[in-house]
């Protein structure tokens, strides 16, 4: 630019040559001419090279803006590289964690599934040991209903038995069996409270009805008075007896004699140690035929 406005101030300089001069001959203006041409030609020379350096100049710069704008997004790009690297690794990290934990969360849960199914197989064991224990007593509960029946009956026709036989007996004396056991001699005494004394069987119907009670009891039998010599409460002698066999055996001084129910009805009695404990039946023999009942 400075060339150009040098250039046209030389242009305008050498106009006002021409026109000053006027006389000037026309090889002076020629030679300025050429000079002139030759200075625009230098100045349009160097207006084109210093145009050229301005060009390059520029065209670096660009360049050089260029390599640093590469540059500085070369460092962004690296930045965000690294920080989408880190992101990533702490995924992984997070990844492999929750992996880790859900793992471990499986194993647990599954421990816990084979407790459960362990108890829940153990439940269903006792349930079913419980199911065959009910059906079991159920089915001994039966068999006891139909055992209590069958007892019952049997209970019932010995009541029958005993009040058909004791209808035969009842003017000879009314019979009480004791709730309570005691010594022969406690019992002997117990029947004398009470206005009778222990039993006395001089026959057969007797023994029968006696052994129809079904218990092991006290009889009015002893041979305390007299070794060897068997007497009933009423110093009457024995006269019939309906011994086991075997018996009377004295053994170790028993001189008591009990009726034991559950041996063949003519031939259960049995001599016994007259301190041990039975139940004994009593028999009384009041005018007016009546007995008090009264628990022992």
């Amino acid at each position: 630019m400075e060339n150009i406005y040098e250039n046209d101030e030389h242009k305008n300089c050498i106009k006002s040559n021409e026109r000053d001069a006027g006389t000037e001959d026309k090889d002076t203006i020629e030679s300025q001419k050429l000079s002139f041409i030759q200075t625009e030609a230098k100045a349009r020379h160097f207006g084109g090279n210093r145009r050229f350096v301005l060009s390059t100049v520029s065209l670096g710069l660009m360049c050089v803006l260029l390599v640093i704008g590469i540059i500085v997004q070369h460092h962004k790009l690296t930045a965000e590289r690294d920080l989408l690297k880190m992101s990533y690794m702490d995924i992984v990290k997070e990844y492999n964690q929750t992996i880790s934990r859900l793992q471990v969360n499986y194993s647990d849960q599954t421990i816990a599934k084979d407790r459960l199914q362990s108890s829940f197989n153990s439940l269903n064991q006792t349930n079913l040991e419980l199911e065959t224990s009910i059906n079991s007593l159920t089915a001994e509960k039966n068999q006891l209903q139909r055992n209590y029946d069958s007892l019952n009956q049997k209970k019932l026709e010995l009541e029958s038995e005993v009040n058909s036989t004791s209808d035969e007996l009842k003017k000879r004396g009314w019979f009480f069996i004791s709730s309570e056991e005691k010594s022969w001699s406690d019992s002997r005494q117990f029947c004398r409270d009470h206005g009778g004394d222990l039993v006395i069987i001089n026959s057969e119907e007797k023994q029968r009805f006696i052994s129809s009670f079904k218990m092991s009891v006290w009889i009015g039998l002893s041979d305390i008075e007299n070794e060897g010599s068997m007497t009933w409460v009423d110093n009457s002698p024995l006269k019939k007896g309906f011994w086991m066999a075997g018996e009377p055996n004295n053994l170790a001084n028993e001189d008591c004699i009990e009726l034991i129910p559950s041996l063949p009805v003519l031939n259960n009695w049995n001599d016994l140690l007259c301190s041990l404990n039975r139940k004994c039946i009593c028999e009384s023999f009041l005018p007016d035929n009546t007995f008090t009942h009264v628990e022992m």
